[in-house]
């Protein structure tokens, strides 16, 4: 990068990083570091929560997936609205009824602890998992800027993050969140400008879509069936997004404390509700404009040379092997194909070139989606745009961890340590370890980023899978707490328990594709439930 993106960088991320923290100003008890006091208007709540949600891993791979697979992952949040609305006549109420901390605390009332402490167990385990996952993210940032070691970048970013986390609390968190997200629309509107403006002379906006569609990647709407059936390894398609998508973001947004810490900072249920009934409407649009942002990457590439791999990194890896010579000889017939415009040919070439790195790294999948965004900001960008976004991912990834270990602490907290470890503590002695839980979880989480680079996957899948092993088992144990009252604690804690480990053996036997996994996990918590509970009665007779 240039001395200017340097200076815009890092003046972005002082200034915002100042803003929050003097923003977050409050008393030094769990009500203030947690739940900003329950003092949030709705715009905040819902910028919050649309920081939470959107995080580093949105705008780093979001376009690679569009870029790639087409436009067909914006249906993975088709279901999004509907369970905003059922969120909020269901799950709100209670939650502000009750004045919880947590949405577990809520579990315990209804049934028993166990059954709150194995929930909100299930929770810290995905979001502390996906949350490592998240850290990856910017640190891919760096890697590529400077060249470092991966694992050390981990280390750095996710140090900062753990600083900036307890510095700051709840309220330095929502109120970076809102200048983010600013920032985030702007800077995006910018690139996607860019994009077309570098394509040939007389070719618009629309043209350049025209141009993706011919090639498959305007396929918004997917039907899901091949071969006149339906296909439920496919990713994304129109009824997984409606039904799959709608049973996870009701349990991420009505279960992960993540997203319920998040609004249940807001002062009342009003402004409560219109902070997710907003992010409803917003949500979808935002999504298909960051992938959108990968189509006109991809119709610019059809103009321009793209790279014939993405990852500067890994091919400089393997330059330093026997197989150099071998990937420099396909690299020159990819340009050949390239430059006569025989793209059939150079994709061809192009996936020979991912089969000799997997040869010179074993183990490796040779997936360059998470950089094709980042390449073609680098490459591209005038002289401090790129520091500008690169700030934005950085931001964006703050945002979204920090929000994670909040809430990671906050549950460990309120589930764990004032339950079985110490109950009665002064304000100052909460504050002072809820702050040393932050830093646990900050600890463990840059532990669990190490692994991320081997994972192959798109990033932003992963994190969605990963939501997806847990998600569904969390929300049936709500619903049945809401809806089936004769259901009690003994028959949903069991259900739960053999629910989750089958929901992990059909995602190991690749039998649905993970948004599946949704819907079956909480059909096999209801059912069990309801088995289980006809069992004890009878054996109670």
């Amino acid at each position: 990068m240039s001395k200017l993106d340097w200076a815009i960088l890092i003046i972005v991320l002082l200034s915002i990083i100042t803003y929050g923290i003097y923003k977050s100003r409050t008393t030094k008890d769990l009500e203030g570091y947690f739940l900003s006091n329950r003092s949030m208007p709705w715009y905040l709540v819902l910028l919050s929560i649309m920081g939470t949600q959107a995080s580093a891993i949105t705008y780093l791979t979001g376009p690679g997936q569009a870029y790639t697979d087409g436009m067909r992952f914006v249906q993975y949040y088709f279901g999004l609205p509907f369970a905003m609305i059922v969120i909020s006549i269901f799950f709100v109420p209670v939650y502000s009824k009750l004045k919880v901390f947590t949405a577990y605390e809520f579990l315990e009332k209804r049934f028993d602890l166990k059954t709150r402490t194995f929930t909100s167990f299930l929770f810290l385990l995905s979001r502390g998992l996906s949350t490592g996952v998240s850290i990856y993210a910017p640190s891919l940032i760096l890697c590529s800027i400077m060249g470092w070691n991966i694992y050390y970048t981990n280390i750095l970013m996710g140090g900062l993050l753990i600083i900036y986390t307890i510095t700051g609390g709840a309220k330095a968190i929502a109120h970076t969140q809102k200048l983010q997200m600013i920032i985030v629309f702007i800077s995006l509107f910018i690139i996607g400008y860019i994009a077309v403006s570098m394509l040939p002379q007389r070719m618009g906006f629309k043209d350049a879509i025209n141009e993706a569609a011919k090639y498959g990647k305007m396929n918004v709407i997917t039907t899901g069936i091949t071969n006149n059936r339906f296909d439920w390894k496919d990713k994304y398609n129109i009824w997984s997004g409606l039904i799959g998508g709608f049973f996870l973001a009701l349990s991420y947004f009505g279960t992960d404390h993540s997203q319920v810490g998040r609004y249940l900072t807001a002062k009342n249920i009003k402004e409560c509700r219109k902070g997710l009934l907003m992010n409803g409407l917003v949500k979808v649009p935002m999504q298909f404009c960051i992938l959108l942002l990968g189509v006109l990457i991809f119709s610019f590439y059809l103009y321009n040379k793209a790279p014939v791999y993405f990852d500067e990194s890994k091919v400089a890896a393997v330059q330093k092997t026997i197989y150099a010579k071998e990937l420099n000889d396909v690299q020159q017939k990819y340009s050949v194909a390239v430059n006569n415009k025989n793209f059939a040919d150079a994709n061809a070439w192009r996936e020979q070139y991912k089969t000799i790195i997997k040869k010179a790294i074993p183990k490796d999948k040779a997936n360059d989606t998470n950089f094709i965004f980042l390449r073609f900001v680098k490459d591209n960008l005038p002289k401090g745009l790129i520091g500008l976004l690169f700030a934005v991912i950085f931001l964006s990834a703050w945002g979204s961890i920090a929000g994670a270990l909040n809430s990671l602490a906050a549950c460990t907290v309120i589930d764990f340590h004032k339950k079985f470890i110490k109950k009665d503590c002064t304000d100052l002695q909460d504050h002072a370890t809820s702050q040393w839980y932050t830093f646990g979880w900050g600890v463990f989480c840059i532990i669990i980023s190490m692994f991320a680079h081997n994972t192959g996957d798109s990033l932003i899948e992963a994190v969605n899978i990963l939501g997806s092993i847990f998600y569904g088992v969390i929300l049936g144990v709500f619903l049945v707490a809401f809806w089936i009252k004769r259901i009690k604690a003994n028959a949903v804690f069991w259900s739960a328990i053999i629910s989750e480990i089958a929901v992990i053996a059909i995602y190991k036997a690749d039998i649905v594709s993970f948004l599946w996994l949704n819907v079956i996990g909480v059909v096999l918590v209801i059912i069990a439930s309801i088995f289980f509970q006809g069992i004890l009665k009878t054996s109670k007779k």
